[in-house]
C-alpha cells in the first residue's frame, strides 16, 4: 500500500504525511516500521531526510516541554524565597500553563510582587 501511495501523482509528499503521523502519534514499534517502510518505497537519502526531520520536531517539542517546566519551577522557587506562598490551585496553575510568554511574564512580575495575585492575575481585569 506505502508503495502504491508513493506512485502516485503526489504520492511522495502524502506518504510524507502520513509517515509523519505515525512516526509522531505510534509507539516505538510502529515508528520502526514506518521508518522501514519509508526506505522500502523510497531512495535512502530522502528516507533519511525524512526520518532526520522529525528527530528535529521530537527535539523542539522536548525543549520547548523544558523551557516550559523549567519556568514554572523557577517561578515556584523565587515565589516561596519571596514569601510568597501559594494555595494547591494557584501552584497547579502554574505548572499546567504551558504558554511561554505567559509564565516569562509571571516570572517577571514575581521579582517584584508584594502579593501571589500581583503576579498572577491580569491587571487589566
Amino acid at each position: 500500500m506505502f508503495a502504491q501511495v508513493h506512485a502516485a501523482p503526489d504520492g511522495a509528499e502524502n506518504l510524507t504525511v502520513v509517515v509523519r503521523y505515525l512516526l509522531l502519534v505510534g509507539d516505538k514499534r510502529t515508528r520502526r516500521t514506518a521508518g522501514q517502510v519509508l526506505h522500502s518505497v523510497m531512495d535512502a537519502q530522502r528516507a533519511e531526510e525524512l526520518m532526520r526531520s522529525y528527530g528535529e520536531q521530537l527535539i523542539e517539542r522536548g525543549r520547548r516541554r523544558g523551557l516550559k517546566q523549567g519556568l514554572a519551577e523557577g517561578l515556584l522557587r523565587i515565589l516561596a524565597a519571596r514569601g510568597l506562598l501559594m494555595d494547591e490551585q494557584a501552584r497547579q496553575r502554574v505548572l499546567a500553563c504551558t504558554d511561554v510568554a505567559t509564565l516569562e511574564k509571571w516570572l517577571d512580575r514575581a521579582l517584584t510582587a508584594t502579593t501571589l495575585s500581583e503576579v498572577l492575575e491580569d491587571p487589566a481585569q
